[in-house]
């Protein structure tokens, strides 16, 4: 099967930090990977209307919903690029996620099983120096793939504030460079044994 990768780019500003370390570490992937770029700010959904205590289904998708499930699904690979927004996903990354909700409880669908044949990645730029005010991001991420049932390929960590900020971070550049050539493991809630 050919990977396939989705880059969902959660920032409210184009080319942004994040952005362009996440190209940084697409340009490594091997020339037959398909890739595909999809702006959350210009792919908007509603606020999400939790209607599981009514016992109602969700709607169908459609409009841009519908473009995110088809997309989501065509991918062996998904890629959360969102800057640290207080300390976890920006809200465009948040409604996206939020969306995983109705698409577990659209009949037919079987979305929960077929993401577990999915690898989740993310690639994240913040302001501080200290990468533990990432953890709750990290956890967002990496606790959405263990539920799952997904690979979890960590986290991307680069340092920037003002725009092309990353660009001088070395470190982060250099973890770019091999960051999507690992193997990831099948992720894990942080309570569960190896």
């Amino acid at each position: 099967m050919t990977r396939r990768f989705l880059f969902l780019l959660g920032s409210s500003r184009s080319e942004g930090n994040t952005e362009v370390l996440a190209r940084k570490a697409a340009e490594q992937l091997a020339e037959d990977v398909e890739q595909e770029w999809i702006s959350l700010a210009d792919h908007p959904l509603p606020a999400f209307v939790d209607v599981r205590q009514d016992d109602a289904l969700p709607p169908a998708p459609t409009g841009n919903a519908a473009l995110l499930l088809d997309a989501t699904l065509a991918a062996t690979d998904l890629v959360i690029a969102s800057p640290l927004y207080w300390y976890s996903v920006s809200a465009h990354t948040k409604r996206y996620l939020d969306e995983w909700e109705n698409w577990l409880r659209t009949p037919g669908l079987d979305f929960k099983a077929r993401m577990a044949e999915r690898t989740l990645w993310g690639v994240t730029s913040l302001h501080h120096e200290e990468h533990e005010v990432a953890e709750p991001l990290i956890g967002t991420l990496n606790n959405s793939a263990a539920y799952f049932g997904m690979r979890f390929g960590g986290v991307l960590l680069g340092r920037g504030g003002r725009i092309d900020d990353v660009l001088d971070d070395t470190a982060a550049l250099t973890r770019a460079k091999s960051f999507f050539a690992q193997n990831p493991p099948t992720a894990r809630f942080p309570h569960q044994a190896a």
